[in-house]
Formats: C-alpha cells, sequence, structure tokens
C-alpha cells in the first residue's frame, strides 16, 4: 500500500473526539430504535450513552488507527466509526467485569449493575433490587457486544476490507470472554503462581488492549506479515505492562485517579502478578496473613493499608514497576525493527508511555 500522507499534530490530537462523534452517532440511532420499541428502554439508552460517552481513554481505538496509518493506509471517516466498534467491546468487558467483581463504582459512577438495582428501589418495584440490576447488567453487556458487530459492519468501509479484519476482531472478542472466565477460575482456586497471573493478564487484558486492536487496524490496511509481527511483538509486551499498571493502581491507585475504591483488587482477591510476586517471598507468616484478607469484601482502610505495607515489603511492587519498565523497553524496541510510517511510529512510542504511566 502507498504510504499516507505525513500526520499534523492536530490529527493526533483530534483522534478520541472523531471517536466520541462516531459512538455519539451511532448510540443516537440506537436511541431512536430502542424508543421504537417501548419507553422501558429509555433507561438503557440513558445507562450506555453514559457509560460509553462520559469518560474512557480510547486507548483501543488509538491503537488500532495508529496500527492501521503506520502500515500506510489513509485516514478516513470510516476507518474511525469502524475502530471506534472496539469501545463497545471495552464496554461490554466491563460491564460484566463489574458484575463479576461486585464493584460499587465504574469511573466514579456507579457500575451498571448498582445503577439499575438503584433504578429499580426508587421505581419501588416487585423483586429482588439486586437480583434485577445484576441481569440488567447481563443483558447490557450482552447488548454491547451484539452492538460491536453492528457498528463494524455500518461504518462505511467496503466489504472486502471488513472482511479482513474480522478474524482478527472475531479472535479478540472469544480472547477477552476466555480470559474474563480464567479471571473467575483463579480466584476460585487460589492459584497464586506467577504462571497463571501472566495467562490471565494476558488473555484478560492485554491482547485485546493492543495487540489484537493493532491488528484489526493492519488487517484493513492489507498490512504484510512482517508489520503483522511487528506488531505482536510490540502489542504483547505492553498490553501486559499495561495490565501491570492496572494491578497496581488497583491496590495503590487514588480514588480520585482510578473512580473506585482504594484497594478494591485486595476486597475482591484478585490473584494479580503483583500478589503472586509478594506470594513467592514473603516469609510463612506473611503469605498466611496476605491469604487470610485477600479477597475479604469487608477489608477496611486499615486492613488494605496493612496489606499494601505488606505487599512493599516483600519488594513486589519495586519488581513489578521493573518488569513494566522492561515490557515497555521491548515494545517499544519491536517497532523500531520495521518500516512505519514516522509520524504513526512517534505517536506508538507515546501511547507505550500513556498506557503504563505511573499516576501519583
Amino acid at each position: 500500500m502507498t504510504p499516507a500522507a505525513p500526520l499534523s499534530p492536530v490529527d493526533r490530537a483530534d483522534l478520541r473526539r472523531r471517536v466520541d462523534a462516531a459512538l455519539t452517532s451511532f448510540m443516537a440511532s440506537r436511541r431512536a430504535w430502542m424508543a421504537g420499541i417501548d419507553d422501558g428502554l429509555t433507561p438503557v439508552a440513558d445507562a450506555l450513552e453514559a457509560f460509553l460517552l462520559r469518560g474512557g481513554k480510547r486507548l483501543r481505538p488509538a491503537f488500532a488507527y495508529w496500527g492501521y496509518r503506520g502500515a500506510g493506509g489513509p485516514d478516513s471517516t470510516q476507518v474511525v466509526a469502524t475502530l471506534a466498534a472496539l469501545e463497545l467491546v471495552q464496554a461490554s468487558a466491563l460491564i460484566h467485569d463489574d458484575l463479576m467483581d461486585r464493584s460499587d463504582t465504574r469511573r466514579g459512577e456507579p457500575a451498571i449493575h448498582r445503577r439499575f438495582g438503584t433504578h429499580h428501589r426508587r421505581a419501588g418495584w416487585t423483586g429482588s433490587a439486586d437480583a434485577f440490576g445484576e441481569a440488567s447488567a447481563i443483558l447490557l453487556g450482552d447488548l454491547c457486544l451484539v452492538w460491536s458487530d453492528e457498528l463494524l459492519h455500518s461504518s462505511g468501509l467496503d466489504s472486502t476490507t471488513l472482511a479482513r479484519a474480522r478474524p482478527v476482531f472475531d479472535e479478540m472478542r472469544s480472547e477477552v470472554t476466555v480470559g474474563q472466565y480464567l479471571d473467575v477460575l483463579t480466584q476460585a482456586t487460589g492459584d497464586t503462581s506467577l504462571e497463571r497471573a501472566g495467562k490471565v493478564a494476558r488473555f484478560k487484558s492485554a491482547k485485546y488492549t493492543v495487540e489484537r486492536p493493532l491488528l484489526v487496524g493492519a488487517a484493513l490496511a492489507d498490512a504484510g506479515p512482517e508489520v503483522q509481527a511487528a506488531y505482536s511483538a510490540y502489542g504483547l509486551p505492553l498490553g501486559e505492562a499495561f495490565q501491570l499498571r492496572d494491578d497496581v493502581l488497583g491496590v495503590f491507585g487514588d480514588p480520585e485517579q482510578t473512580g473506585k475504591p482504594a484497594g478494591d483488587d485486595l476486597r475482591e482477591g484478585k490473584r494479580t502478578y503483583l500478589v503472586a510476586a509478594a506470594m513467592q517471598t514473603l516469609d510463612p507468616a506473611g503469605r498466611k496473613l496476605l491469604e487470610q484478607r485477600l479477597g475479604d469484601p469487608e477489608l477496611d482502610t486499615e486492613g488494605v493499608a496493612a496489606l499494601r505495607e505488606l505487599i512493599v515489603g516483600s519488594g513486589a511492587l519495586e519488581r513489578t514497576e521493573t518488569r513494566i519498565a522492561q515490557l515497555t523497553e521491548t515494545a517499544v524496541a519491536a517497532l523500531h525493527r520495521v518500516e512505519l510510517l514516522p509520524e504513526a511510529r512517534e505517536v506508538l512510542v507515546e501511547l507505550a508511555a500513556a498506557a503504563t504511566r505511573r499516576r501519583d
């Protein structure tokens, strides 16, 4: 494919606005469709518009877009709309994840299952408000996954171009689903090995955050195998580093920045790399304490502080930070082993820093 024209700084900064515009237009059409079915669907439209349009870093469309541009793909409104479908996959995963983790908030607002439980209570309906909220979250998460298909195919790109990306898009959605199951399984079995933590991170988050979006972009641009290989060599370690940063924030993050209560991952019993690394080096008494308190939904501020101190003292936090830095360095190095549009390579390097940046 002929290399695309150089990119201006405005083009880079404008991508998020364009993704938001595509999602806004799509949701307006879905709201009108639901309004024609039943007034009872208005809260569904309200909730999903709020969830999709008020927050989110748009990392997945960004990786896909710059992967596409790096491989020589020309800019178009249709391409941006196609890649906005990745945000619907993300919304589905987050809605279901919050339900499975029994999380109260997302981005500082009530999680979808909590929102609909509250809606039930305020309306004074019969039956269990919590059960209604949980059922609503399952269905709204499913709806987002269905809509990701609809947006992908209604974006305006020709069928031949879409057909190249379809297998990657499908595999990505399958991977994140089985990754979510592995996360649930790991919590149930109590497996705290580094191997298991790495596999969960890779399939639950890493691949669908960076590698697969890049490969979707590469497929749309009809990129050759050398570009695809470079994107995997960049995307896999960077996706893992991104998940490790998220794990650190889940234990040590500021609620004002994360939008979730401090130490929520500890209450949810997440068997992350951070926890696995601590388990490896703690003495028997420390391991026993961490095992006993991990997954305690009643863990208070003092309990969170005690487990944080335990993790820091074990060297696990430092070890995790070192691994994040190493993985990010490996990822960025892969971009320089293949010919890409220079401006797109520069943005991908910037995205690597943004995805793994400390927030303290």
